[in-house]
């Protein structure tokens, strides 16, 4: 069954300033935006103000490296620590949380590059992400799109995920080039069939949302 059309709700922008700590080097900002909606009756709201996150790298890529033992695809995720994640306040916290908070498994991904916002571009992110994160180095034309693009966030910043998979072996497999940051040290990487990593994502062990996307997507490929 087909989606209805979307209603015509358009947004007006009538002004905008910047909220943050006034760092110029601000990796995030917080960009104060005030709007009037108008319906699809032509009537509009009272303004009304809106806050949304912005980064000068805005958008992402994900990237699903995967190979075939036997009659069953495997999969590599990576270790990431998420600070936002092992900062959660205890008073939000409806309820109890692990020991290992902060600490995810994802899929390699990355921010696309201000000389990467194209179609080839993406790709070449890809595969630098892959090789950084991994060890893994492909060429762009080994790269696939798994799945449109996606709004990640959609309530706070207007930022799109690019996903791709590609085809590996194992026992290519180098050191992570790593991107020089503290967060990316001491990375484990493991690889795993793919249904364990889908039945891992059910049980919550894997609570990363785009990495649960990737390995549905990876699911439904021939």
């Amino acid at each position: 069954m087909p989606l209805p059309s979307l209603p015509r709700i358009t947004l007006s922008l009538l002004d905008e300033r910047e909220r943050g700590s006034g760092e110029a080097d601000a990796f995030l900002r917080v960009q104060v935006r005030r709007f009037v909606a108008t319906f699809p009756d032509g009537s509009v709201s009272a303004p009304f103000t809106y806050d949304t996150v912005e980064r000068g790298r805005l958008d992402a890529v994900v990237v699903a490296p995967h190979f075939r033992r036997g009659t069953e695809r495997w999969v590599f995720l990576r270790s990431a620590v998420r600070p936002p994640i092992a900062a959660r306040p205890m008073a939000v916290r409806p309820v109890p949380e692990g020991d290992e908070l902060g600490q995810l498994w994802e899929l390699p991904a990355g921010l696309v590059e201000a000389d990467e916002r194209s179609p080839e571009g993406l790709r070449r992110c890809a595969a630098r992400e892959l090789h950084e994160e991994t060890g893994f180095a492909v060429s762009m034309e080994a790269l696939r799109p798994l799945g449109p693009s996606t709004f990640p966030a959609p309530g706070i910043i207007g930022e799109r995920h690019f996903f791709f998979h590609v085809e590996v072996l194992p026992e290519a497999r180098g050191v992570p080039a790593e991107d020089g940051s503290a967060l990316e040290r001491h990375a484990s990487i493991v690889a795993l069939p793919l249904r364990e990593a889908l039945a891992l994502a059910r049980e919550g062990r894997i609570e990363d949302a785009k990495t649960e996307l990737g390995l549905r997507r990876l699911a439904e490929l021939p």
